[in-house]
């Protein structure tokens, strides 16, 4: 065989090596990041959830954010999360945040502005993250649920901006159980 028909047959073997070796790249970043959005479902029931002692009774609004740092569904609502510290924290609205037990990870610095809780008692319960509760100036549990509905979060199709102009505004709200479809990761631990 001659020389370049043999570099010809090398070059087109290993281009059709690399060509199946980004197709099965592919297949396990899809299979691993990309949701299902239609069949993920989830009912969150706030019943369980107390603030801790310190943080319970009268005050100020208070807004906690579940999250866990190993979910790629976080990613999707940390710029609505920093739009919405930028906008309620001025109007009094205190930002905490509950991190999965047993993760690790950081809130990136666009969202310093929220305290971190090392545990809220009920928490180990919640069926999914990410994951908000709103707490009222009684502190009574307003809403929990997801920040959205669907695969991306925004102000236009968010529920936590009524709710905090809601009760801002005096208005009572209770909506401490929501069945939502979104991108979600299970909040308990892999047995």
């Amino acid at each position: 065989m001659p020389l370049p028909r043999r570099k010809t047959l090398f070059a087109g073997l290993l281009a059709v090596v690399w060509l199946l070796a980004m197709l099965v790249a592919f297949w396990w970043f899809e299979g691993r990041y990309v949701r299902p959005f239609g069949t993920q479902t989830a009912l969150f029931s706030g019943a369980q959830l107390r603030l801790p002692a310190e943080l319970a009774g009268p005050g100020p609004i208070r807004v906690v954010h579940f999250w866990d740092p190993a979910c790629p569904c976080n990613v999707g609502n940390q710029q609505h999360l920093a739009e919405l510290l930028a906008r309620f924290v001025p109007q009094g609205v205190r930002f905490y945040a509950v991190q999965k037990a047993g993760s690790r990870g950081q809130l990136p610095p666009t969202l310093s502005a929220i305290e971190a809780l090392p545990a809220l008692p009920g928490s180990a319960q919640l069926p999914a993250s990410p994951a908000v509760g709103i707490w009222d100036q009684q502190g009574r549990l307003a809403y929990f649920g997801p920040y959205s509905e669907g695969a991306t979060c925004t102000s236009s199709n968010s529920f936590i901006e009524p709710t905090l102009e809601a009760l801002a505004a005096g208005r009572a709200v209770n909506a401490s159980n929501t069945l939502a479809v979104g991108c979600f990761c299970n909040w308990a631990p892999p047995d």
